[in-house]
């Protein structure tokens, strides 16, 4: 039997990705998520984990930067992926160096459309309003060092109706992030030997 893939879950927010694909998982053998990271201690997605079952560690900028607190706490849970949940910061070198191909992340837009810092969340959705697109959607892509410029692995499309709001830009939005992002991530394990 192939290996379980254990995933480690990054996240800043409230953590309705980390939820999602959590209860995604919850009975398959291809893969499963084992813990948390975040990088702020009051993020409710750290809730969530308790909820969940699934240990949870914080961090600061120093931590981060310097890798020796999250490398050592990946390798006691063993992790094969990393999985970009709602977390904003860069990627360090030391972190793709270690999991090449294997740290993913989804963008609330059409890469290379609306990407780069700063173009998260509803800053996303209010430029994509603003710029009057028909379209937006999703990107879900392999980390490469640079915000939104790693090989992009799916993205999927829906319709912006001209009388949507940034609100129900980014309700569409997530639609699509909950459907597709685990069995994206799915199919990234699955080639994971």
């Amino acid at each position: 039997m192939d290996k379980m893939i254990r995933i480690a879950l990054f996240a800043s927010g409230s953590g309705t990705n980390v939820e999602n694909i959590a209860n995604y998982f919850n009975g398959k053998t291809t893969a499963k998520p084992v813990c948390v990271l975040c990088n702020k201690p009051d993020a409710f997605v750290l809730e969530r984990a308790k909820r969940l079952n699934l240990d949870s560690m914080t961090f600061n900028r120093a931590d981060f930067n310097d890798g020796k607190r999250i490398m050592d706490y990946l390798a006691k849970h063993d992790i094969d992926m990393i999985v970009l949940a709602g977390f904003l910061w860069l990627v360090p070198q030391y972190l793709i160096d270690a999991y090449p191909s294997r740290i993913v992340n989804i963008h609330p837009a059409l890469l290379p459309k609306f990407g780069g810092k700063g173009m998260y969340g509803m800053h996303v959705h209010e430029a994509v309003k603003q710029s009057g697109e028909t379209e937006t959607g999703i990107t879900i892509h392999l980390i490469d060092g640079n915000y939104d410029k790693g090989s992009t692995v799916f993205q999927a499309k829906v319709a912006i109706d001209p009388s949507d709001s940034p609100d129900d830009i980014a309700n569409k939005v997530h639609a699509l992030e909950y459907k597709h992002y685990p069995e994206v991530i799915e199919e990234i394990a699955k080639k994971i030997k």
